[in-house]
């Protein structure tokens, strides 16, 4: 796809020296590799990692539900991507968003729109986005967010369609 011109130039310069095979003789000397490199790396992210983990922790504790579950349930069609809209800036684990997507379904959320902004927490976090900043241009980023958040809405609308006759044809 031609994507890889948007990649930070010291990350693909990295992995194009690093593409002979490397023979250790012991697992000592593995060990002590991997904490080199955990510890180049480490040196290299630190900075965005702790910007993108603050970022999700201000959202995560200073935005309450119920002024998400507000602004989703009063916006009709636009709904979906309102959802997507409000996910992306939050930083959740699968396991905990699945609960959040219950209670909004169950406090009369449509299920696709629920499910879109489960998975754009997941899927189009940015805090997460801030890590990828050292590794990507801002445009590959863009483009990923573009095209993940385009299927996210297409799944929500699907949903909540499928919704819609399953509740009409058992009326």
């Amino acid at each position: 796809m031609g994507l890889e011109k948007y990649l930070v130039k010291d990350f693909i310069s990295q992995s194009d020296s690093q593409d002979k095979e490397t023979v250790y003789s012991g697992v000592s000397q593995r060990v002590f590799f991997g904490l080199s490199e955990a510890a180049a790396i480490t040196k290299k992210m630190w900075i965005w990692v702790l910007l993108g983990v603050g970022l999700g922790a201000f959202i995560h504790n200073y935005i309450p539900q119920e002024m998400i579950h507000s602004a989703i349930s009063k916006t009709g069609f636009f709904s979906v991507p309102i959802a997507v809209a409000l996910g992306v800036p939050m930083y959740g684990s699968c396991a905990a968003i699945v609960l959040v997507a219950v209670v909004l379904f169950n406090k009369g959320v449509p299920l696709g729109t629920a499910l879109a902004f489960m998975m754009a927490v997941v899927a189009l976090s940015l805090p997460e986005a801030i890590m990828l900043r050292r590794a990507m241009r801002l445009q590959l980023i863009l483009i990923f967010f573009g095209v993940i958040a385009a299927a996210i809405i297409i799944t929500g609308y699907v949903f909540n369609l499928l919704q819609l006759s399953i509740l009409s044809s058992s009326l």
